[in-house]
């Protein structure tokens, strides 16, 4: 059991130090957006155009909650709101060019961090961290995120499809 404890506590340390770097890629767009705005962005990015339901479901909030929040990003033009074509009674909720730049830009910035943290471990250590990360996100059901600085990953937010 000690080595659950240790384990735990190193998880707590490293996530501090996530969430940190989470907040400081953030500072830039806080005027615009707030936490469960960009989170909203992200799984818009992510997933694609999606209905109103559908979002809610994928961030786990009530509708109504979702709502709210898209007509503030509508208002502020990082999402918008149009007609499917395939079914003109429904309405899809996609990100606007402004919308995916912000993400790209926070995420970017995320990333970069990351990596200058990383070069500074010695390639074994490398090697065993990335073990370790995979063994833990797999254990906790989480998707492996993609690779390459260009792509984006809703990191730390399961969508659960």
């Amino acid at each position: 059991m000690d080595d659950v404890e240790a384990v735990t506590g190193a998880v707590l340390t490293a996530s501090r130090l996530l969430v940190a770097i989470s907040a400081r890629s953030l500072a830039s767009v806080e005027d615009r957006v707030t936490l469960p705005q960009f989170r909203l962005l992200v799984v818009l990015s992510t997933h694609g155009a999606a209905k109103l339901v559908l979002l809610a479901e994928r961030l786990a909030v009530s509708p109504s909650t979702a709502m709210r929040m898209v007509d503030r990003l509508i208002t502020v033009g990082l999402v918008d709101r149009r007609t499917n074509p395939g079914n003109r009674r429904e309405t899809e909720l996609r990100l606007t060019p402004e919308g995916a730049r912000i993400v790209d830009e926070v995420m970017t910035k995320r990333r970069g961090e990351i990596s200058t943290i990383v070069e500074r471990l010695a390639p074994e250590q490398r090697a065993a961290l990335i073990a370790a990360l995979n063994a833990f996100s797999e254990a906790g059901g989480e998707p492996d995120a993609p690779s390459g600085p260009v792509e984006l990953h809703p990191l730390g937010w399961t969508s659960g499809t």
